[in-house]
């Protein structure tokens, strides 16, 4: 009865965690270049900025992988190199080729994955049946346009009324 208790009350305090303890977007996601400091975007192609950490270069590195990549429901997630990619298998290929993650993991996994908040070179913007990431300011998405796009770095606004945001330690 005792260990009943005992997991009902971490059960609990992890719930309590996740949602009381999250911080929520509030801004919209705008594209603002700043040199040395954002990505800067030509022909489709993200280039990171000169000073950007190894991982930032290689998250940059790989969402210009994935440009041209169809929409894919599922895609990304049972193989690495897939044929499309979905929302989440984008942002998993992203952080695992770049090192910040392992496998891959569905949209609502992102809700706790790193650290709290915006991060200050990636942002991981999450919600439940979305997800979407930004790398060195600049955001890497398949949906806001209205319609599921494949993986592409979209500079234009992105409303972010429900997402929570998280990033990778560090970063």
């Amino acid at each position: 009865m005792k260990r009943l208790l005992i997991g009902i009350l971490l059960t609990l305090l992890t719930l309590s965690q996740n949602s009381c303890f999250q911080v929520r977007a509030k801004e919209p996601v705008v594209y603002h270049f700043v040199p040395g400091r954002t990505a800067m975007l030509k022909d489709g192609l993200a280039y990171a900025p000169k000073r950007a950490p190894r991982a930032v270069i290689a998250a940059i590195a790989a969402g210009n992988r994935l440009q041209g990549m169809p929409y894919k429901w599922g895609g990304g997630h049972a193989r690495e190199n897939d044929s499309g990619y979905d929302c989440s298998g984008t942002v998993s290929y992203v952080l695992r080729e770049a090192g910040l993650l392992k496998g891959s993991m569905p949209s609502k996994g992102f809700l706790n994955y790193g650290k709290r908040g915006e991060g200050d070179w990636i942002t991981i913007y999450s919600r439940h049946g979305h997800v979407f990431v930004t790398v060195a300011g600049l955001r890497l998405d398949t949906g806001g346009d209205g319609s599921r796009s494949g993986p592409k770095w979209k500079p234009w606004r992105r409303g972010v009324k429900g997402y929570i945001m998280r990033h990778p330690a560090g970063y």
